[in-house]
């Protein structure tokens, strides 16, 4: 039973909880004592809650020993301690799988394109010189370099699981993010090199395994050829879902021994209860996961798919706005771009378009009001330019912002509009003030996750898909 996700060239265990804080934070540490007249942190924990001792000469093993720990994968063998493996059926050579004899009359090592479970990829490439250098994020304050290792993702010689006795299911879940129907074509692609026959999709998220009104959606190679060419998920998606004890109980009845999970956090982490429930029932089952975010923002991950395609969706946005504001007598224009707890699309968007003034993120607080707020800088650009642009991203600014205490049907919190409460307060200030504002908003929220993967994200989600189908027959 497997529950990982797969990153170009990597595979990483994933946690049930934020994407983030079930990872130690090394930037953030508190210098709390002395140790050999150099101020360390002893708020550094280990895997087990335990505080890091730099004095101890061996902390950089321990450091290292439990990291693999968190990074450990999981493995059918973990329970099933007798699971015979054999020989792989994938071959990146061949366009079908290989035959049952092709590890006797021509034995796998001869090909060289699998890859050792020991095989590891090197996390951080940077060693900095010292705390103050530029990026550094140090674990302790002499930044010690500490190599840390992921495991790394491709076919392995050995399988567990049977291709012709595999029933496989896919499901998409939260919301929509461009590039979801490359990763189920190339999905489905990869498991058919494997031999797999029985390949199914589970409609609108994790409700698909309850709901009734709902049947399974056949996938091939012929069904899946042509879906990349538009957005969207051919599976459908939704927030929210069943119990787990329903979605496992529906896996069994089913017979699905392998699932595919396509979602944020919360999909993640109803993958990771599925993993668990499956583990206490002894039933064989791998649950992988593909980490969906629009908004670029999993540790461990240099890029999420759909995130290069909504910056360049953005553009269209931020361009009308452009015009709009340069085109009128002292116009303002107001852009809000995704981005609940991250400002990555909108910072990006910014720099890429050249035609932004203020950029607003969660990362950096701000204040509307007084002399260093920002309706006082938009006054100035009006002054000194004629016309502001202004991007802010959705989970900006909710301080300023009466709290709802609501959430979705995933446990997200419902956010305030910081887009049209910046709208409403631009044009209360400058009609305070006596001067003329044409202000225009633009919310592009839902264009720039509904259309096509671009070229960039298109090649990950093929190496995501990819690696996701190897992963679960390993």
């Amino acid at each position: 039973m497997s529950h990982v996700v797969t990153l170009p060239g990597l595979t990483v265990t994933t946690s049930s909880s934020s994407s983030s804080s079930s990872y130690p934070h090394i930037h953030s540490l508190t210098t709390t004592r002395l140790c050999s007249k150099v101020r360390v942190s002893a708020q550094f924990k280990s895997h087990d809650s335990t505080p890091i001792d730099f004095c101890d000469p061996d902390w950089k093993h321990k450091f290292k020993q439990d990291f693999q720990e968190r990074f450990s994968l999981p493995h059918v063998t973990d329970i099933f301690h007798d699971t015979p493996p054999m020989p792989s059926t994938f071959c990146l050579q061949h366009r079908t799988p290989m035959v049952r004899d092709f590890a006797g009359s021509n034995p796998s090592k001869e090909w060289r394109g699998y890859i050792n479970d020991n095989d590891r990829v090197l996390l951080k490439t940077i060693y900095y010189s010292s705390s103050t250098s530029a990026g550094a994020e140090c674990i302790d304050p002499g930044c010690s370099w500490v190599e840390q290792w992921v495991h790394r993702a491709g076919p392995r010689e050995k399988i567990y699981f049977k291709p012709e006795e595999v029933k496989a299911a896919i499901v998409t879940c939260g919301g929509l993010c461009p590039g979801l129907n490359d990763v189920i074509r190339q999905l489905v692609i990869t498991l058919e090199a494997y031999g797999v026959k029985k390949i199914v999709g589970i409609p609108f998220g994790y409700r698909g395994f309850s709901d009734k009104e709902f049947s399974e959606v056949p996938l091939s190679r012929n069904v899946v050829q042509n879906i990349h060419l538009s957005g969207g998920s051919l599976l459908g998606v939704s927030r929210g879902g069943p119990a787990v004890n329903e979605i496992v109980d529906s896996l069994e009845e089913r017979g699905i021994n392998m699932l595919f999970v396509l979602g944020g956090n919360g999909t993640h982490a109803g993958a990771n209860a599925i993993h668990d429930e499956c583990r206490r029932r002894r039933y064989m089952v791998s649950v992988i996961g593909v980490p969906k975010t629009i908004d670029n923002d999993i540790l461990l991950l240099d890029k999420t798919f759909g995130f290069d395609t909504a910056v360049e969706e953005a553009q269209r946005a931020i361009n009308s706005a452009y015009i709009e504001a340069h085109s009128a007598y002292h116009g303002i224009g107001i852009v809000k771009l995704m981005g609940r707890s991250s400002g990555f699309i909108a910072m990006h968007a910014s720099l890429a378009s050249g035609q932004i003034d203020i950029c607003l993120i969660p990362e950096v607080p701000f204040k509307l009001h007084g002399q260093n707020g920002v309706l006082s800088h938009m006054k100035h650009l009006i002054e000194t330019k004629g016309s502001a642009v202004i991007c802010v991203a959705e989970g900006a600014g909710q301080g300023l912002l009466q709290k709802t205490h609501a959430t979705d049907a995933s446990g997200n919190a419902v956010l305030g509009d910081i887009g049209g409460y910046i709208q409403q307060e631009t044009r209360k200030y400058f009609k305070e003030i006596g001067i003329h504002a044409d202000i225009k908003y633009i919310d592009p929220t839902y264009m720039i996750r509904a259309c096509r993967a671009n070229a960039s994200d298109g090649i990950l989600c093929a190496v995501l898909g990819q690696n996701a189908g190897i992963v679960a027959s390993q």
